[in-house]
């Protein structure tokens, strides 16, 4: 028997998006601790069943919302300019960062990943697929010769560590200026 075939744009994705929206909004507003998957059910409008069928764990159901969120609101630039693609990608993930839901996923992650396996896995895995994709804008400059080879998500990692620091850490807002001259030294140390 052969599984039933989805509609993309359908119900079920119309469904999801609404469970996703809802999962980072009571994340956002009820706290880690405090989120169930009943409260996401509730919020989206949906039976809790359809919640523990899909996702089983609110851990499954973040990392799919924060998958989800990151690809929506970040995606991989591709200008043709190492400098340009990697001003796009800091600007549009720490616009994607300043968001109340964003930022409640993160700060859970970081402050409860060490006494929770399973938040710290769910952690491992996005990042290990984010900067896997967000190396494509490494990858590329290396392809046209931009760049010598190097290793592409160190590369990302050093575009975004100073601006997640700045907000998270130390808390102070994330000007422009401050990405454009984070990313004017990356770069400038890769052409060298």
């Amino acid at each position: 028997m052969s599984e039933p075939r989805r509609r993309p744009g359908g119900r079920s994705a119309q469904v999801r998006a609404a469970v996703l929206e809802a999962g980072l909004a009571e994340l956002a507003s009820a706290g880690y601790h405090n989120l169930s998957l009943e409260g996401v059910a509730r919020r989206a409008g949906v039976n809790k069943t359809t919640l523990y069928r899909r996702w089983g764990t609110r851990e499954a159901l973040l990392l799919d919302a924060i998958r989800a969120r990151a690809t929506a609101r970040v995606p991989i630039p591709d200008t043709g300019d190492l400098r340009e693609d990697l001003l796009a990608l800091v600007r549009a993930a720490i616009a994607n960062l300043t968001t109340a839901e964003v930022q409640a996923m993160v700060r859970a992650s970081i402050a409860l990943s060490p006494h929770d396996d399973t938040l710290a896995a769910a952690g491992r895995a996005f990042w290990a697929e984010r900067l896997a994709v967000d190396a494509e804008v490494v990858h590329r400059a290396v392809a046209r010769g931009e760049i010598a080879p190097v290793d592409a998500e160190q590369v990302i990692e050093a575009v975004l560590g100073p601006p997640y620091f700045h907000l998270l850490v130390t808390g102070r807002p994330v000007a422009d200026d401050f990405l454009v001259g984070t990313v004017d030294l990356v770069v400038s140390g890769l052409r060298r």
